[in-house]
C-alpha cells in the first residue's frame, strides 16, 4: 500500500459567523469570496470553493481527488450531496436581507453517474426557484470537466432571524 497525505488548513469561522448577521447574504458571500471573510472550513476539508454568487444563485467549484474515495474506488456521493447541498443553500443566502439565516429542512438527489478523481474539476450551480420569508425552495446541478451532468436536486430551506 502506498501512503498518501494532504494537509488542510483554516481559518477561524467565529470570524465570519460574527459578521453574517449585519449583512446581506449576497454581500456576506462577496466578501468570503473577495477573501474579506474566511470561507467555511468545511470547504476547505473537501476541497470546494464558492466562485459566483448573484441574485437566486451561486456555484461551487469542487476538485474531488482520491481522499472522497468511497469503498468501491468512486467519489462518495456524499461529497456530491454536501456540493449540492451548499449551492443551494447559497443560492438562498443571496436572496436573504441582513439579519436572515437559514438552514436546510430536504434534499432530494439524483446521481446520474460516478465520479472519479479525474472526473474534475466538479462545476455545482444552485439557482433558486422560489424565494420565501419562511421557506425557500432552490435546485442544483452537478457537471464534470467534460461538461456531463453527474447530479440534481431539489431542496427546501427554512429562512429564520439571526442575531
Amino acid at each position: 500500500m502506498t501512503e498518501r497525505k494532504r494537509l488542510i488548513t483554516w481559518e477561524d469561522p467565529a470570524v465570519g459567523a460574527a459578521a453574517m448577521p449585519s449583512m446581506s447574504g449576497l454581500d456576506y458571500l462577496h466578501s468570503m469570496m473577495g477573501k474579506k471573510l474566511p470561507p467555511p472550513p468545511m470547504g476547505e476539508l473537501l476541497n470546494m470553493t464558492l466562485t459566483e454568487a448573484g441574485p437566486g444563485t451561486a456555484t461551487f467549484t469542487c476538485q474531488p481527488d482520491e481522499s472522497h474515495y468511497n469503498p468501491i474506488g468512486a467519489v462518495h456521493g456524499g461529497l456530491v450531496c454536501t456540493l449540492l447541498d451548499s449551492a443551494l443553500g447559497c443560492a438562498v443566502q443571496t436572496t436573504l436581507p441582513r439579519g436572515v439565516g437559514y438552514t436546510s429542512i430536504e434534499i432530494k438527489v439524483n446521481y446520474l453517474r460516478s465520479i472519479r478523481a479525474g472526473s474534475g474539476p466538479l462545476t455545482c450551480v444552485g439557482v433558486v426557484s422560489k424565494a420565501g420569508n419562511r421557506v425557500a425552495f432552490a435546485d442544483g446541478t452537478v457537471t464534470d470537466a467534460s461538461g456531463k451532468l453527474v447530479a440534481t436536486a431539489t431542496g427546501s430551506l427554512l429562512v429564520f432571524p439571526i442575531s
